[in-house]
């Protein structure tokens, strides 16, 4: 007997490899004009303004750039949470991230651009020796409390009711399912193409509040 791939999980596969070519195919020149765009959008928002702590990733392979919110938080005092991943490659999503336990990822302050090194992937991540994981479970209103105000969070497309299809690997599905993420703002961080009229939608998947493109911030 053989075993076909689901109709849903076929089209989330057939929306990546098609979004992901779009994003490669980018002129360096026009990824940072429309990356810089989005960033100002981003940071002229009272909800950026008011952020204390807030989570942000280091774009790669010709995502959508964040040197301009790493070094505006830094400049103004934020406290910068990045992403580190921690055990075994990815797996596709066929199932559940639920069920792919060794794909996990740590977050750790971060102070500046001298505290990341390269990390699983060629990724920039904080460094382990500099930048201690933070403690996701601590008591809420300790000193070392992981309470983030906003978090962005990159994606291969969104939708625009906010859902999200990531890489696969379910590192971020995981991740925005704790529960100290339950009162954090969320905000994609894309391109404009990338952002479609509905996604195939995953049992585990957790819509992001706001989506922000080169064409401005939008609340949904």
């Amino acid at each position: 007997m053989t075993h076909s791939t689901p109709p849903d999980v076929e089209a989330r596969q057939a929306l990546r490899r098609t979004m992901l070519a779009r994003r490669a195919a980018l002129p360096p020149e026009e990824a940072a004009r429309l990356g810089h765009a989005a960033q100002e959008a981003l940071l002229a928002s009272p909800a950026w303004q008011a952020a204390r702590q807030v989570l942000l990733y280091v774009a790669v392979r010709n995502e959508t750039a964040t040197a301009r919110l790493l070094d505006a938080a830094w400049a103004h005092g934020k406290q910068v949470l990045l992403p580190r991943c921690v055990t075994s490659a990815p797996q596709a999503d066929a199932a559940a991230p639920a069920a792919n336990y060794d794909n996990e990822m740590c977050l750790a302050p971060c102070a500046c651009a001298a505290d990341l090194r390269p990390g699983r992937y060629g990724i920039a991540e904080p460094a382990p020796d500099r930048c201690p994981a933070i403690d996701m479970d601590a008591a809420p209103g300790s000193a070392s409390s992981f309470a983030p105000d906003l978090a962005v969070i990159p994606g291969v497309a969104f939708d625009r009711q906010g859902n999200r299809l990531g890489h696969g690997a379910g590192y971020y599905d995981r991740f925005l399912a704790h529960p100290a993420m339950a009162r954090t703002a969320l905000v994609g961080l894309a391109y404009a193409f990338q952002i479609v009229p509905a996604l195939p939608v995953a049992p585990w998947d957790r819509p992001v509040h706001a989506l922000c493109t080169e064409e401005g911030l939008i609340w949904l």
